[in-house]
Order: structure tokens, then C-alpha cells, then sequence
């Protein structure tokens, strides 16, 4: 039997909604995801022993390829890792393999994601600074790269990893959207979707789209938030328990809803500085204005 290679990538960015739109497209009866979103393989990220309990990752080309045995007769296969937008080799590596693909890019403010991001690794007990102190520290850390500092500015400078994409395919292989898209109409976001795949839009009525993923929630104490993070329960959680019973544990009873809390006013002032002329570039790469990744800066 032949080998089967994803054939659309949904590239990232990292927390700008391709859980959603993994969940949503998932249901998609012509579109086959396997079970582990983001394996990571074109990245071949190589976590550190601290990392490694929160980022499950694919370096095995056989163990890559597992994932898609159950994907005969689909018209897409896909392959969801947000590492693939930031690595700089990813695209030729795709290309290399998959020369056909197509591939999608969520952009979101890269202010917002580097809080979204922040939040996350607060939740999850990886992270005990402020935002405003953990950004510094990461931004000045020596040794980088995914699974082995947080990027929590690097993955916002979209300019050169989009343009990358772009010069590596056709133009017609790639498709940006916005986490706005998102936000605001889920059902028009995901039409746009189906049509880039050349799929059947009217099976969207099929799509379950009325439960949010990865909205934000808070641990329920400090305790929690610790014991999430720590080694023992970690590896419990990705050895014994099976994944998505691990998941569904972790957000039962160590998180409540909550509102998400405002965005500290020196990270984001710092951030908008920083980010200005990377949005500037990449609306000159794109030939059009991107007000979607300067939400939060009207607010300041």
C-alpha cells in the first residue's frame, strides 16, 4: 500500500486558532486529521528534559506516517503544527516532500498571541512571572528554538515567516486568514476554507461549531496551577491516561471560567514597538492593510 503524506498544512500561528479550526475541520467527512494535531515532524523539534512533558512531538519518519493509515479515500489530509510557520526550514522541507500542498496561515495580533501564549504557560504551570518579566526574560534568553524557550515575541514576527511560504510555493498554495475571521463569523471563516481546499461547502451544515476551543480559563487555585505543571502528574497524564481523558480532566477540574485579564500596559507598549515595522513589512508583502494584527494597539 502506498505511502500517505498530508497533503494541506495548516501552519500556525501558534495561538491564533488552529485548535478551532483543526476541531472544525476535523468533521469535514472529504478531510482526514489524525488523532495528535501537531506532531511537529517537518520541524524536528528537539525539546529539552524540562519541555518535554508539554510538547508531544514526531521525529520518527514510520511513527509520522502512522498517523495517516486511516486517511485512504479522503481528498484532504492534514498535518496541524504551529511550529511549521516559525521554523525557517520547514517550507522547503515540505516542498521537498509534498510539492502540491496547500497550505494555510492563521495570523492573529501578535500582541494578543504573545499574551494568549503567556496565559497558557501561567495555566499550565510552566510560567511564574509577570507577562511583562517573562517576556524579557525570553526575549533574552541565549538558547532558542520550540520546546526549548516559549518565543513569545519571535513568534509574532510574521513578515519573513509568511513571505517565506510565499517565495517556497505557488501563490495559489497558500492561503492567509485571521483569527478575526474567527472571532467574528466561524461559519464564513470556515466556508473560505472549504473553498481554498476546493471542497464541498455545502457539508458545512454538518460541522459542529458551537464549542469553543481553547478559550480562556483560569487554574482554579495556585495549587492546582502547580500540580498541572509538575513532572509526576504530567507523565501520568500522557503514559496512563489516555489523551483526550487527560484533557478533558485537566480542564473539568483544575480550570474555571473566567475573564481573561488585560494585557500589562509595558509588555504591551513594548510589544507594539517592537512589532510595528514587522506588520508594516508584511502588509508590503501582502499589497493590502492588516488592522486584524493591531487590535489591541487602539486600545492603548
Amino acid at each position: 500500500m502506498p505511502e500517505i503524506w498530508p497533503n494541506f498544512f495548516l501552519v500556525g500561528a501558534a495561538k491564533a486558532g488552529t485548535t478551532s479550526a483543526y476541531a472544525y475541520l476535523s468533521q469535514h467527512p472529504q478531510i482526514f486529521f489524525p488523532r495528535i494535531k501537531e506532531p511537529h515532524f517537518f520541524t524536528q523539534v528537539k525539546t529539552t528534559q524540562a519541555q518535554r512533558r508539554f510538547v508531544e512531538v514526531i521525529t520518527d519518519r514510520a511513527e509520522y506516517l502512522r498517523l495517516f493509515t486511516g486517511a485512504h479515500g479522503f481528498s484532504v489530509v492534514g498535518d496541524a503544527s504551529p511550529s511549521y510557520l516559525w521554523h525557517p526550514e520547514v517550507p522547503e522541507r515540505i516542498r521537498a516532500r509534498v510539492p502540491h500542498a496547500k497550505v494555510a496561515i492563521i495570523l492573529r495580533d501578535p500582541v494578543e498571541r504573545a499574551h494568549s501564549h503567556y496565559l497558557m504557560d501561567y495555566r499550565e504551570g510552566i510560567q511564574d512571572l509577570s507577562f511583562y518579566d517573562a517576556l524579557v526574560r525570553d526575549m533574552n534568553r541565549r538558547e532558542k528554538g520550540w520546546g526549548i524557550s516559549s518565543l513569545y515575541f519571535e513568534l509574532g514576527q510574521y513578515a519573513q515567516q509568511v513571505k517565506r511560504y510565499l517565495t517556497t510555493f505557488h501563490p495559489r498554495q497558500i492561503r492567509v486568514f485571521f483569527f478575526e475571521d474567527f472571532r467574528r463569523d466561524v461559519k464564513g471563516a470556515l466556508r473560505k476554507f472549504l473553498q481554498f481546499l476546493d471542497l464541498d461547502t455545502a457539508l458545512l451544515d454538518r460541522i459542529d461549531m458551537s464549542r469553543s476551543h481553547n478559550s480562556y480559563a483560569e487554574p482554579r487555585n495556585d495549587l492546582m496551577r502547580r500540580l498541572a505543571g509538575a513532572k509526576i502528574p504530567r507523565i501520568l497524564g500522557q503514559t496512563v491516561v489516555p489523551r483526550r481523558a487527560g484533557q478533558f480532566i485537566f480542564e473539568r477540574f483544575f480550570l474555571r471560567r473566567a475573564s481573561k485579564p488585560p494585557i500589562d500596559p509595558r509588555a504591551r507598549d513594548l510589544l507594539r514597538t517592537l512589532y510595528e515595522p514587522d506588520v508594516a513589512a508584511l502588509e508590503k508583502t501582502l499589497g493590502y492593510p492588516l488592522p486584524q494584527l493591531r487590535c489591541s494597539w487602539r486600545d492603548a
